[in-house]
């Protein structure tokens, strides 16, 4: 498979706060060919509620395999961003955010009442931005009814994390431990 192939492959990287991957899939270095975008947005739809009403996603990593996974379903897409819009009509909901790359706040728009929704992301590391977007997704007054991570980052401690915090189990498509040496996929 195209995904397992381009970790196996990854750089890796220290990011200030742990060891990192550098891929096309998540990073877009090299640039990120469809065929691999295609292909783990097809197997994220397998896993996830279709009877969803939103796909929620944040603006960075996961804004590319979300917007696939929107096209490919014809669910609608929200976006949480790393900045306001400060428009006041928009049930903007801003949520604190700490993970393995930021710290800071993500605001999140055009969720509402009775929504349900799946938060689509491209890696599960510490759990951080999965908890904040849960958070600012239930703050709106929508339920989450599935998340799905392309990857799991083995040993960040994010699936316990994400799951004591939120009672929500992530789903994943591979898992991955980051080594200086190297990516191991994982069985």
């Amino acid at each position: 498979m195209l995904l397992e192939d381009v970790y196996r492959n990854a750089d890796v990287v220290n990011s200030g706060k742990a060891l990192t991957t550098v891929n096309e899939f998540a990073d877009q270095i090299p640039a990120l060919r469809p065929q691999v975008l295609m292909e783990v947005a097809q197997r994220s739809i397998r896993l996830m509620d279709l009877t969803a009403t939103k796909i929620v996603t944040e603006e960075d990593k996961g804004a590319p395999l979300a917007t696939a996974v929107s096209l490919l379903t014809g669910i609608p897409l929200a976006m949480a961003r790393w900045y306001p819009y400060s428009l006041g009509c928009l049930n903007e909901q801003v949520v604190d955010i700490s993970s393995e790359y930021f710290d800071g706040k993500l605001y999140l728009n055009g969720i509402g009442r009775d929504d349900r929704v799946v938060i689509v992301d491209d890696t599960l590391s510490t759990g951080g931005t999965i908890v904040s977007l849960v958070d600012a997704v239930r703050a709106s007054g929508g339920e989450v009814v599935g998340v799905i991570c392309a990857v799991e980052k083995v040993g960040s401690g994010g699936m316990g994390e994400v799951f004591e915090k939120t009672g929500i189990l992530v789903k994943t498509i591979i898992k991955i431990n980051v080594r200086a040496g190297g990516v191991e996929v994982i069985d």
